[in-house]
């Protein structure tokens, strides 16, 4: 049992059923799949389009995929970079990266050359195993950055005969549609060649030694609390025991009978957790989607709803009206976890309505695996809190100026966290590392309030980063994206309030004297150098921006002053 390093108040609030505390797992990420495929072989592990695999081909797959990455020169410990939509390829790469032993590096498939390169210089990764779409950004990298090896995955061989057949129909409408999944290149393994030299070797033999619980899983990109991105370091047991707490947290849902919805995307934290590794843990379904769509999620949820269904507000929004409009149901879906944003009870009220089920808000961060809190799945939850902490989690809250002092129940602080699933540190960065935990607790930079009870609000945030749609914006990385586009004399980039997105990115501009900066043209260069999330929704013109006696821009004093003029309360917020 972990080791409680403070009171916990909130362990009286626990929905019934939920353990005080949880069981460290002894095995890898390899051991957990590798016992839901030995326990629940037969029954259905992955659907994609209509396409289903079991447990067992799953397995199959994943040690055949082990054993030709291993004949590539794949060994323990190296990096490999995996770079791709929500497919049953990327389940299969992510488990057979890890059988033996190396590690993954989640990307963004649609981030630019610029950020791809970006991370690839942080990382150093040598292997990739991608979308064919990203193939040539991988190999147009300059000579100090070299990929040696890539594997080109076609996101249609994993799609039933039916809608591959359609796809090559020659008609304009298949051809768009065929080229917005896959392209032909050259220079790499193909996936499927990958898998074949596998299985001719039998799979991945049982004496080729696999990782152990201690041994480092993935590096998770995040931008911390200030900054460029940087790698967060998660081991087998950060990502296990974080699985596990879910499975601790919903236990009406039964093993082996349920059903998860990949809406969220596999390469973020969120989706990585609650669908990669708990959905395999419970040995439910998982119906992948390689990005969310109204159109593609309800016909699959009027055929079989999801048991669980993690989220983010604006997907909930987006699927109630749908439903509504179209006349779908969506009973049967028993739970739905939303992070990553505010949860607006004007999302929960419709869609408990239409479920019959709950809509409840946790929170987490990369950092922490990533989940810390959550609501109880009960009657007893607090909207407008975000739950809270985890079985074997701890929390407290203290003096933001000297984190060593712990303040008042109800009174604003620091939330501080400690727990088998927080993060040993940040890649290759010591100094990062050191400058977020304090005594073993890991600062998160978000204020909040604890009540009585044990519940969590966040209600300020140390950081600077602008949270949108559920993704995390660094400011630096955008300015500097567009400090040299002519006429620019400086520029912050800060967050304001959306009713639909949680923030939107915007600029505040200086121009330089006797110039002018067209806001079009600099929003079609963020486009060309930056993630479209992360492109400033609004550019706005300031006569100066405000700074410390040391010259720092103070992006909180940005936001504010920008939400004082007439024209951003008219355009209401953002």
């Amino acid at each position: 049992m972990t080791e409680a390093a403070a009171p916990r108040p909130w362990i009286t609030s626990y929905a019934d059923g939920v353990p005080d505390d949880i069981e460290l797992p002894t095995g890898s990420l390899s051991d957990l799949i590798a016992s839901s495929v030995a326990e629940f072989g037969d029954h259905i592990a992955l659907e994609f389009f209509g396409r289903e695999t079991s447990y067992a081909e799953l397995g199959e797959q994943i040690d055949q995929a082990a054993e030709g990455l291993r004949r590539l020169g794949l060994r323990k410990g190296d990096l490999v970079a995996l770079i791709m939509p929500n497919c049953p390829q990327h389940v299969v790469a992510f488990y057979a990266i890890l059988r033996i032993g190396a590690i993954v590096i989640e990307h963004n498939p649609l981030y630019t050359a610029r950020e791809m390169r970006h991370q690839f210089e942080e990382h150093g990764a040598k292997f990739a195993i991608a979308w064919d779409k990203v193939v040539p950004t991988l190999q147009a990298f300059p000579s100090d950055v070299t990929v040696d090896r890539i594997v080109s995955v076609d996101l249609t061989r994993a799609m039933p005969l039916r809608l591959r057949t359609l796809l090559r129909l020659p008609i304009p409408r298949a051809r768009r549609q065929r080229a917005d999944l896959t392209m032909k290149v050259s220079g790499t393994t193909a996936w499927n060649d990958l898998l074949a030299d596998g299985a001719k070797a039998g799979g991945i033999k049982a004496s080729v030694p696999g990782p152990t619980v201690t041994d480092v899983a993935i590096i998770q990109y995040t931008s911390g609390t200030t900054g460029n991105p940087k790698g967060a370091t998660l081991t087998h047991l950060n990502l296990g025991v974080n699985a596990a707490q879910a499975r601790a947290w919903v236990p009406t849902i039964t093993r082996g009978a349920a059903s998860v919805h990949a809406v969220l995307p596999l390469f973020h934290a969120y989706g990585l957790t609650l669908c990669l590794t708990f959905a395999m843990s419970m040995g439910a379904r998982l119906v992948l989607f390689p990005r969310f769509d109204p159109d593609l999620v309800l016909p699959v949820i009027k055929k079989r709803p999801p048991t669980f269904l993690p989220a983010v507000p604006p997907i909930y929004e987006r699927l109630t009206k749908a439903a509504e409009d179209k006349g779908v149901s969506l009973e049967g879906i028993e739970i739905a976890i939303s992070g990553a944003m505010p949860l607006a009870q004007s999302v929960i009220t419709p869609w408990e309505n239409l479920t019959k089920g709950f809509l409840v808000e946790g929170y987490g961060l990369s950092e922490c695996s990533p989940v810390l809190t959550a609501n109880p799945v009960a009657d007893n939850r607090k909207q407008g809190t975000i739950g809270l902490p985890l079985p074997g989690t701890d929390i407290k809250i203290v003096d933001p100026d000297d984190p060593t002092k712990t303040v008042a129940t109800g009174e604003r602080g620091e939330l501080l966290a400690k727990g088998p699933q927080v993060m040993s540190g940040y890649w290759n960065k010591p100094n990062e590392t050191a400058e977020v935990f304090v005594d073993g607790w890991y600062r998160t930079g978000d204020i909040a309030t604890m009540d009585a009870d044990g519940f969590i609000t966040i209600v300020d945030r140390i950081k600077e980063l602008v949270i949108t749609g559920g993704f995390n914006v660094a400011p630096t990385e955008v300015e500097d994206a567009l400090r040299g586009f002519p006429g620019v004399a400086d520029i912050a980039i800060v967050g304001l309030p959306s009713a639909r997105d949680g923030e939107h990115v915007v600029a505040a501009v200086v121009q330089k004297a006797g110039e002018t900066v067209d806001a079009d043209a600099l929003r079609a260069h963020a486009r060309e150098n930056l993630a479209a999330y992360k492109v400033p929704k609004r550019v706005y013109f300031v006569d100066e921006l405000p700074k410390s006696l040391i010259g720092k821009v103070l992006r909180k004093k940005v936001r504010d002053e920008l939400l004082a003029r007439d024209d951003v309360k008219a355009e209401g917020g953002a």
